[in-house]
C-alpha cells in the first residue's frame, strides 16, 4: 500500500491520494476482486485501528514483518479504492489474535444499514450506505507455524466456526472462505482441509489454497514444468472438498479459492527493522518467471470448474507485477502474461486435448511442451499457448471439435532473449508483448509457429 498504491506525498496521487500512474497500470489488468489486507499481516490486524480520523489512528507493531503500521490506509479507503478500479471488495478478518466477535463486528462495520454501533461507526466516518462486502476470509494461512495464532486443525475449525456463525449472522448474504492448506509441503496437507471442511459444513464457502514456486536451481525445464504441480495441487484439494461432501451427504460443497498465487524465491527480505512502509521481498522478474506466471492461469482456467477465486500475491512492489521508486514505475515481465489473458477471459472454458511431444521435468514431472488453455466466447475462441522448449520453435495446429475457425482477430506474443531477461527502470522494454503476426487460417484450423521459450494469447473468429 504505501509507497505504492497509496501515497498522497507523489505527484503522482489523486485528490484521495492514491498513485494515478500505479491506478492506470493496474487498470490494464482487468482485476474483478481485490484480497485486503492479506497474507500474513491480517493475523495481528485489528481492523478498529484502521478506521475514523487519520490524525487519530494509532500506529502499531506489525509482528508479521517487524514494521510500524501507521493505519493510514484502512477499512474506508480501501473501499474508497474498489469502488475507483470496479474491484469486488474481498476482506479477510483476523483469526490469528483477533475473535470471532471483532470479525462479526467488522461485517456490521461494513454491511449492516445505520442504527446498530459499527454500522454507526461508518455512517459517522462517512459512508451512510453500507458496503455490501461479499466475500470474506477466515484468517490466513492458520495451519503455517511462522502464523500468529497459529493452531492445530481442530482449534482453528472450532474458531472458524464461531466466527462463520457470527459474521452470517450478521449478514446472511455473505460468503466465507476457510483457510486450507498454504503449502504442499507441511505434514497437514489435506489432513487440515478435512478437519476443517469437516467441522464448518455448509458454512464454509470456499476453502484456500496457496502456491509459490521459483527456480533456485536453474533448471529452466523443470521451472516451466511447474504447471503439472500446480495442476496437481487443484485437483488433490478438489478431492477432499468432495470427499467432505460425500462424507457429510450435504448438497453443498466448498469450491476453490486459490487467494495467494505467484513467483517467489529470489528475495527473502522479510524484516522491516521497525520502520513504516519498508520494500520488502521485491522479485526482479524475468522471461521465465513471466511464462510460469502464465502456467498458473492456465491451469486455474483448466480448473474453471472448481477454482472460482484466484488472488495474485501482490499487485505493487511486494512480489508484483508493478515497482514504484520514487515517482517512477515500471512494468514488470509478469505482468504481461496477466494483461494478455484477462481481456480474453469472458466465455466458457474449454477443455482441451494436446498431442505432442513432452519430457519429465526433475521434481514437477511430465508435461507437453505446449502448455495450453481456450475459452469459447461470444463468436470467438481465445487460445493461450506456452513453448516450453529452451531452443525449438513449435509448430501449433488448433482446431475447434465442433466449429471451423475463419479468421484471426488479434494475437500477442511475449518471448525475449534468455530465460533470465529482465525490465529494470534503466532498461523497461526487454520483455514484453507485442503483436503476433504469424498466424494462418487452413481448412477450418489455425496454424502458427510459436519461439521458444514464448507465451502466445490469440482470439480467433469462428464460423
Amino acid at each position: 500500500m504505501y509507497e505504492g498504491v497509496f501515497e498522497p506525498g507523489s505527484s503522482h496521487a489523486d485528490a484521495d491520494g492514491y498513485r494515478s500512474d500505479v491506478l492506470e497500470a493496474l487498470r490494464h489488468l482487468n482485476m474483478t476482486a481485490m484480497r485486503y489486507p492479506g497474507g500474513n499481516f491480517v493475523s495481528g490486524y485489528h481492523w478498529q485501528d484502521g478506521v475514523g480520523p487519520r490524525e487519530k489512528r494509532p500506529t502499531v507493531l506489525d509482528l508479521a514483518w517487524h514494521s510500524k503500521e501507521t493505519n493510514q490506509f484502512g477499512t474506508d479507503e480501501y473501499i474508497r479504492l474498489c469502488r475507483k478500479m470496479g474491484w469486488l471488495p474481498m476482506l479477510a478478518v483476523n483469526l490469528g489474535t483477533g475473535t470471532p466477535e471483532e470479525a462479526s463486528n467488522w461485517v456490521e462495520y461494513c454491511n449492516r444499514p445505520a442504527g446498530t454501533l459499527y454500522a454507526d461507526m461508518r455512517a459517522s466516518n462517512g459512508s451512510e450506505q453500507p458496503y455490501a462486502v461479499k466475500l470474506w476470509c477466515l484468517g490466513n494461512e492458520m495451519d503455517g507455524p511462522w502464523q500468529l495464532g497459529h493452531v492445530p486443525a481442530d482449534q482453528y475449525a472450532i474458531r472458524a466456526q464461531q466466527a462463520a456463525k457470527m459474521m452470517k449472522d450478521a449478514d446472511p448474504s455473505i460468503e466465507l472462505v476457510a483457510c486450507g492448506s498454504c503449502t504442499i509441503d507441511l505434514e497437514s496437507y489435506m489432513e487440515w482441509d478435512r478437519r476443517v471442511l469437516e467441522h464448518m459444513g455448509d458454512l464454509a464457502d470456499y476453502v484456500s489454497l496457496h502456491r509459490y514456486v521459483g527456480d533456485p536451481n536453474n533448471d529452466t525445464p523443470d521451472y516451466l514444468a511447474a504447471s503439472a504441480s500446480i495442476d496437481r495441487q487443484i485437483e488433490e484439494m478438489d478431492a477432499a472438498c468432495r470427499f467432505v461432501q460425500a462424507k457429510r451427504r450435504s448438497n453443498k460443497r466448498a469450491y476453490l479459492c486459490f487467494d495467494e498465487w505467484n513467483v517467489w524465491y529470489k528475495n527473502h527480505e522479510t524484516d522491516g527493522a521497525g520502520e513504516a512502509g519498508q520494500h520488502l521481498i521485491e522479485e526482479a522478474y524475468d522471461l521465465e518467471d513471466a511464462l510460469v506466471v502464465a502456467g498458473f492461469l492456465q491451469s486455474f482456467l483448466r480448473h474453471a470448474d472448481v477454482v472460482k477465486i484466484a488472488n495474485l500475491a501482490q499487485i505493487v512492489n511486494v512480489i508484483a507485477p508493478i515497482l514504484t521508486r520514487g515517482d517512477e514505475l515500471l512494468i514488470q515481465s509478469i505482468y504481461y502474461p496477466f494483461e494478455m489473458m484477462s481481456k480474453r477471459r469472458k466465455g466458457d472454458s474449454l477443455r482441451v486435448v494436446v498431442d505432442g511431444p513432452s519430457y519429465e521435468g526433475a521434481t514437477n514431472g511430465s508435461v507437453h511442451y505446449i502448455d495450453t488453455s481456450a475459452i469459447l466466447g461470444e463468436g470467438a475462441l481465445h487460445v493461450f499457448l506456452t513453448n516450453r522448449s529452451m531452443d525449438e520453435a513449435s509448430e501449433v495446429c488448433i482446431g475447434v471439435a465442433d466449429s471451423a475457425i475463419v479468421s484471426s482477430e488479434s494475437a500477442e506474443l511475449l518471448t525475449g532473449p534468455s530465460p533470465r531477461a529482465t525490465n529494470s527502470f534503466e532498461d523497461s522494454d526487454v520483455i514484453k508483448a507485442i503483436p503476433f503476426e504469424d498466424v494462418s487460417i487452413q481448412h477450418g484450423q489455425a496454424r502458427c509457429e510459436l519461439p521458444p521459450l514464448s507465451f502466445v494469447a490469440m482470439t480467433l473468429k469462428l464460423g
